[in-house]
């Protein structure tokens, strides 16, 4: 058999409603709970206030202490001795006068006695052109003759086959002597060296002269080393 409600009886068509009135009722209840408790009271003033002064702090300053130096110690003190003498003290002290003036008879030693000595001055000038040009006894002819008579080749040059001319200068003395030989020109350390020693062993020439009076006088000799 079945059951027939009626519809007044479904509760299921007032279901919305009585959600939405609880709502409301919750909703209500809230409001008036935080009503309760939210109470505002009037204030009738601000209480007494004590006044307090604020003193400020006064910072002392301080400096540092100047160290003064000590002050320099006071000059010595001068005492001046005055000696007074009475006019009528006779004085023992005699100052005696040179007399400075001279007469016809006065000798002055004052200026040194001047020693004059005579200085050698010795020529040492060389010349290289005068008036005489120094001479080998005989002439050149004798000269060439001489160097070709006493020349000697080196060993040496010979089996290396060096040869040339070697120029050998020399200052010929007042005397006629030979000096200051040196090689003016070389060509190898062994003929250089028996260029000298001929030069070295040539006699007396005869001297050059300028203005009539012997000189000292420069001179060059070439040596023809030549292998035959």
């Amino acid at each position: 058999m079945e059951l027939k409600k009626t519809p007044k009886a479904d509760l299921e068509n007032k279901r919305n409603i009585f959600i939405q009135m609880g709502l409301v009722i919750a909703l209500g209840i809230v409001f008036v709970a935080f009503n309760i408790h939210d109470s505002v009271r009037s204030a009738s003033g601000f209480g007494e206030m004590e006044a307090t002064t604020i003193e400020d702090e006064v910072i002392p300053v301080t400096r540092a202490e100047e160290i003064k130096p000590p002050p320099p110690p006071p000059p010595p003190k001068v005492v001046d001795v005055l000696t007074i003498v009475d006019d009528n003290v006779e004085i023992d002290i005699e100052l005696e006068i040179d007399d400075s003036e001279a007469d016809k008879a006065t000798i002055i030693d004052a200026l040194p006695q001047i020693q004059q000595k005579e200085e050698v001055v010795e020529e040492t000038e060389i010349f290289v052109v005068v008036e005489d040009m120094p001479e080998f006894p005989g002439g050149e002819t004798a000269l060439r003759a001489y160097i070709n008579k006493n020349v000697q080749y080196p060993v040496i040059a010979a089996e290396n086959g060096i040869q040339g001319k070697v120029y050998v200068r020399f200052v010929v003395a007042q005397d006629g002597s030979v000096t200051n030989a040196e090689i003016a020109r070389g060509i190898d350390p062994s003929l250089d060296q028996e260029a000298l020693r001929v030069v070295r062993t040539l006699p007396k020439w005869k001297p050059g002269k300028q203005r009539g009076k012997p000189v000292r006088v420069s001179y060059t000799v070439p040596i023809n080393f030549q292998l035959q």
